[in-house]
């Protein structure tokens, strides 16, 4: 089967939705053929207070061209930018079914960022994705939450880890004082960071990633270790030296970080909300508090082998084998 991705988010972009998709073309390419169509394609600018982003000009006409020329067995949108639009908007116009995926929060992310009301938010979200034949979404219980907002068309695409590439990394020494609380992912604001660097915690804090408010944070909290990106076996050794992995997102739909934490042994310390309860549901590989000192403090008591062994019931190979049952080819 061929099948085009379409997509804002990629590299050298670092997020989850560029991992999600990576890991999940990683799991397709040998039975299928796929070809993404990312800003690397076209002319772009950054996106006002978050330079790492980087918005496409272009036009429903040059997708598709594209589109024609590759005759594609299935179209799939993983994300509602310019790209996304530009693909949704042919598909429409030319009787095509596509799929969508709703991975981000966008109408919490408006709100937050720039004062958006909610119900405009999921009122711009229900629009775009109306049309698809499937809006893939990453749990039963969100697909569940975003019907009652009026989305009648969710299906469920799980998110999965890598257990593999995790396993096999020992704790080294380090000159960091213990116990370490670990946060891996972007420093902005809608990640709520700030919530976990303003805890009173023994030990160290680490920082593993970059965003726009990094630069302000630094000076603000002059003794958090910030470590900058790490990929591979540093980012694996990064989770596996840490003691507990502080997840203070309070908007995130699932959160792949936690999952890879997991993997490596390292308990979680998160608030009450739908990421974090989708990862550990009713599990003991974590401490859900909307006391997150509290939930940090707990959580240093979790055994790593429960944690590894709850990250193992989640792998992209499922994810992959559910994204190809909702393409409905």
């Amino acid at each position: 089967m061929h099948i085009i991705i379409a997509t804002d988010a990629w590299s050298p972009q670092v997020n989850g939705v560029v991992r999600s998709y990576q890991h999940l073309i990683d799991e397709l390419i040998n039975e299928h053929k796929i070809t993404l169509i990312t800003p690397n394609e076209f002319y772009t600018f950054p996106l006002p207070l978050y330079p790492e982003i980087r918005i496409s000009v272009l036009t429903s006409r040059s997708i598709g061209k594209r589109i024609e020329t590759l005759n594609p067995d299935a179209i799939h949108i993983a994300t509602e930018g310019t790209i996304g639009l530009a693909t949704r908007n042919y598909c429409i116009k030319t009787n095509r079914n596509f799929t969508t995926a709703y991975h981000t929060r966008f109408p919490e992310y408006l709100n937050e960022l720039i004062h958006v009301p909610l119900s405009v938010g999921y009122a711009i979200c229900r629009w775009f994705h109306s049309p698809a034949t499937n809006m893939m979404v990453s749990t039963e219980s969100l697909a569940k939450e975003l019907e009652k907002k009026g989305f009648n068309n969710a299906s469920i695409f799980p998110k999965g880890v890598n257990s593999e590439l995790f396993k096999n990394y020992k704790t080294k020494p380090i000159n960091y004082k213990r116990p370490i609380f670990l946060y891996v992912g972007r420093i902005s604001k809608e990640k709520n960071i700030e919530a976990f660097l303003d805890l009173d915690l023994p030990g160290t804090k680490l920082v593993v990633g970059d965003g726009p408010i990094r630069k302000s944070l630094q000076n603000k909290f002059p003794d958090v270790k910030f470590l900058g990106y790490k990929f591979g076996a540093d980012l694996a050794l990064a989770y596996t030296n840490a003691d507990v992995f502080v997840f203070p997102s309070l908007t995130d739909t699932f959160g792949i970080v936690m999952l890879e934490a997991l993997a490596c042994g390292t308990p979680i310390a998160a608030y009450p909300v739908r990421g974090p309860k989708e990862v550990i549901g009713d599990s003991e590989v974590g401490v859900l508090s909307r006391d997150l000192k509290q939930a940090c403090l707990d959580a240093m008591n979790i055994k790593g082998d429960i944690c590894k062994k709850h990250a193992k019931k989640f792998s992209w190979k499922k994810s992959a084998e559910s994204f190809l049952k909702n393409l409905n080819i």
